[in-house]
């Protein structure tokens, strides 16, 4: 595809608002694509949500048509245009009226998020990279178990690449972050009555009450021991009104519904296995998890340890699985300088020489974010096992392999907040205060960071707890 001047589209994500930038001229996105099977499996799937989106009234949703005619033919500025303009209607905007009107909720809404998703992943993505996360998470999970996605890429490109997510096959597709939203429940109640249990409006209502009085029970423990270790966590923000009334609000809150809501699907479908992509981590899943392959495996038991076996297959997976992206020179005894010096060379200069990863990788933000964020995740579970170790060996054990996934997820994408912050974290707690510093200086001064007020106060907090 033949560059063109830059123009911005707004978009916005389960996760918010975003402007992303386009090099690309505007033309079908399946013309863009070399993979056969990739272009057909996403001319399949757009057909599925159609169908999906028009039977939620048994008749084609009129303003619904301009998005679906583009994305059948691959339009992805057409499509990107049409779906801001659709967002007025889904429900979480009834400033004009029309949601009432229209009722883009539940199943047609989730539909056409789905496309857009999945357009996104593959229009701003690297394809060979997008296709790879899709095909090798869908290769690892065995037919008929659940699937948590967590990540926008987490669920929307593995939705595009099952063979029918409506159908189930070849298992089930559900996505963390909105759960708490009773119009998609919805959606995955109208997918899937019959084969999994999933939330009812009433257990959503009860998991809000039980979320609430858990939150005002640890306020007023807070209030009353002050010089007590905090029970509610940094971020909930809980408190009381004139009236005494409990109030709630923001992200940490809505994670706070998540837990109980994952929970709940966990305990009743006992027979299904269960797969995470994570998005945000959910403290009840944390006994439960090991890594498996790119994501997790939710075992139905939670477990003391993680067995030797586990981790030396994950060791081993991740190391061959970053080598044609970053290259061969990430190992065990590497150092925070050489990750450091990898970072300032390749993603500050962009200087290739003696290069032997995949400059396209490198250059895709989409993509190396992405699987940065995978990694990042799996070393956040080992950072956890490393205060809930069951002896000072596990604890060394579950140190060492913490501190090579996440040198791995800062090597992916340098410049990520979540990379940077979960690594700093890790480091201070291990005293290696100068390393952490190095860590978020080396993030903080890469271009893709500019004006990055967080690294910037990160890295002053740092440099006071090294006096």
């Amino acid at each position: 595809m033949k560059q063109a001047s830059s123009y911005w589209i707004l978009v916005i994500l389960s996760s918010g608002w975003w402007w992303v930038g386009c090099s690309k001229e505007p033309q079908s996105l399946y013309s863009s694509l070399k993979d056969a099977a990739t272009i057909s499996q996403l001319k399949r799937f757009v057909a599925e949500k159609q169908a999906q989106a028009n039977a939620a009234t048994n008749t084609p949703v009129p303003d619904c048509a301009p998005f679906f005619a583009a994305a059948e033919t691959g339009d992805w500025l057409a499509v990107s245009n049409s779906f801001v303009k659709l967002r007025e209607y889904a429900g979480q905007n009834t400033s004009s009226g029309k949601t009432k009107e229209l009722g883009l909720r539940g199943p047609r809404w989730e539909a056409v998020e789905e496309v857009w998703g999945a357009f996104h992943a593959f229009g701003e993505g690297d394809e060979k990279y997008s296709a790879a996360f899709g095909r090798d998470i869908i290769a690892s999970i065995p037919p008929g178990s659940i699937y948590f996605g967590g990540t926008d890429p987490g669920r929307f490109i593995v939705t595009a690449m099952c063979r029918s997510q409506v159908g189930g096959d070849p298992f089930f597709v559900l996505s963390q972050n909105p759960l708490p939203d009773a119009a998609y429940l919805e959606y995955l109640r109208s997918m899937n009555a019959g084969k999994i249990l999933t939330p009812t409006d009433e257990d959503l209502q009860k998991s809000w009450q039980d979320y609430t009085a858990d939150a005002q029970r640890r306020l007023a423990h807070d209030q009353q021991f002050p010089a007590e270790p905090r029970q509610l966590k940094p971020g909930e923000e809980v408190r009381l009104d004139a009236n005494g009334q409990i109030q709630l609000s923001g992200q940490m809150n809505v994670m706070g519904i998540r837990e109980l809501l994952t929970k709940a699907i966990f305990e009743q479908n006992p027979e299904r296995d269960f797969y995470l992509e994570e998005s945000f981590p959910l403290d009840w899943m944390y006994p439960h998890l090991e890594p498996h392959g790119l994501i997790f495996k939710l075992n139905r038991q939670p477990a003391a340890t993680l067995s030797d076996e586990s981790v030396q297959r994950d060791h081993e997976y991740w190391t061959k699985y970053v080598q044609p992206m970053i290259g061969d020179w990430l190992h065990d005894d590497t150092p925070v300088a050489g990750v450091a010096a990898f970072a300032e060379k390749t993603f500050g200069r962009q200087d290739f020489s003696g290069f032997t990863g995949d400059q396209r990788f490198i250059q895709n933000a989409y993509s190396h974010r992405t699987f940065s964020k995978l990694r990042s995740s799996i070393a956040g579970l080992y950072a956890w096992r490393v205060s809930h170790a069951a002896g000072a060996t596990d604890q060394a054990r579950m140190v060492r392999e913490a501190d090579f996934a996440f040198r791995q997820a800062w090597a992916l994408c340098p410049y990520s907040p979540e990379a940077v912050f979960r690594y700093v974290n890790f480091l201070v707690e291990q005293k290696r205060v100068d390393e952490a510093i190095l860590a978020a200086e080396t993030a903080m001064n890469l271009p893709q960071s500019k004006d990055n007020t967080q690294l910037l106060q990160l890295v002053n907090q740092l440099k006071q707890r090294q006096k």
